[in-house]
């Protein structure tokens, strides 16, 4: 039987895949604050310090689930992943468009490249759908307690995972594989054949990346929110190619546009081998 055409997905987690952010339907609440009390508290460490937001409010979780007597468990934070809901279609997303691709004789591998935190998204019923999810994480102590960091996922970081996907390297530890020279015609997914979705500033290099190496990046929006404006505009600035609303049901904008872009890289594919006869 002839090998699919591999295409990677990427996707960010909150805004892209779920609206807000993952922490705020259960740990935030459970330690007594407001979204807002919670996030304005990890932006002001990391300017006290001039350190990284990501590492603040990674911080801030720790601190405020110390404080509450909140458990930090991995079990407590993929039960907390049990609850976050998502935007219409999602659930059903990665079944269906893998249906579509196969008809075209292509294969997605579909990645989370977020920074929110690994274990919550673990404890999502989408968990299931990743070949790999690149997001925050932690180190465990003998009870399995989170104490420190072991993953930080921020806007500079989030590109690395993309040559990682390029390279066929899964490992988050490895920084000699991903930096070895490989030809490009002998990466197992070239950045043409990927196509990245994200919503906010810490997704920005990474659309950017896939687009300007020509991959496809799609930002999306969601129609309740004040900040549709400023994702519209990264399409204006040639951030992204594409500005769509975060609806993944069948006929949406995002199904289409993405069947679309399947197509074009099957086509693509099959006209690059005349190219080289």
């Amino acid at each position: 039987m002839k090998d699919l055409l591999k295409i990677a997905m990427i996707y960010d987690f909150d805004g892209t895949l779920s609206p807000g952010n993952m922490q705020e339907y259960d740990f935030i609440p459970a330690v007594g604050k407001s979204p807002a009390t919670f996030w304005e508290e990890s932006e002001q460490l990391a300017h006290k310090s001039d350190g990284d937001t990501i590492l603040a409010y990674l911080y801030n979780i720790i601190k405020s689930a110390k404080n509450n007597d909140i458990s930090l468990s991995r079990e407590a934070f993929m039960e907390s992943g049990s609850r976050v809901r998502f935007f219409d279609g999602v659930e059903t997303w990665f079944e269906k468009i893998n249906e579509y691709a196969k008809t075209q004789g292509v294969e997605i591998d579909h990645y989370i490249n977020s920074s929110g935190i690994k274990e919550m998204i673990e404890g999502t019923s989408i968990a299931k759908e990743f070949k790999k999810i690149y997001a925050c994480s932690f180190f465990y102590d003998v009870d399995n307690v989170a104490y420190w960091p072991s993953v930080v996922v921020n806007y500079t970081t989030k590109t690395q995972f993309l040559f990682k996907i390029n390279k066929g390297i899964d490992s988050v530890v490895d920084s000699k594989e991903v930096n070895k020279f490989i030809p490009i015609e002998d990466r197992p997914v070239p950045f043409e054949r990927m196509i990245y979705l994200g919503d906010g500033t810490t997704d920005i290099p990474c659309m950017k990346l896939v687009k300007s190496l020509g991959g496809h990046s799609i930002a999306v929006y969601n129609a309740e929110d004040s900040t549709i404006d400023s994702i519209r505009n990264l399409a204006v600035e040639k951030r992204v190619d594409y500005t769509l609303k975060a609806d993944y049901t069948e006929g949406s904008d995002i199904d289409m546009v993405v069947k679309r872009i399947i197509d074009k890289i099957k086509c693509d594919y099959e006209l690059s081998v005349f190219k080289t006869k």
